[in-house]
């Protein structure tokens, strides 16, 4: 079984999660779009820092931003998580599929 790979996409997408700031942005832009300056209050941190964690959210293709005026509204894009949610099950299903080879080795050999 082969395994579809956008490696370079799923890596990108599993970096971004890694980090419990940047799931929690992706938690609340899912539910509402929200400015970087209304994100950067949420957070004990820089709003260059909380930009930072939203252009790597952005570049895992988890988030777009849109100008409204002076303004970046950023709104989760849930494609990405879907793709990778894909690739999780296709490994699932070859993990399953090992085992199952294993068991029945086990049961020939009884």
């Amino acid at each position: 079984m082969v395994v579809d790979s956008g490696v370079a996409d799923a890596d990108r997408v599993f970096h971004a999660l890694a980090d419990a700031t940047r799931r929690d942005i992706l938690t609340r832009v899912i539910r509402s779009g929200m400015s970087v300056s209304e994100l950067a209050r949420l957070y004990p941190m820089s709003f260059a820092a909380v930009q930072k964690h939203v252009v790597v959210l952005e570049r895992a293709a988890l988030v777009s931003k849109t100008r409204r005026g002076r303004e970046q509204i950023v709104r989760g894009e849930v494609e990405a998580l879907r793709r990778v949610a894909r690739l999780l099950d296709a490994y699932e299903r070859l993990w399953r599929h090992r085992a199952a080879a294993i068991e029945e080795i086990l049961e020939e050999e009884q």
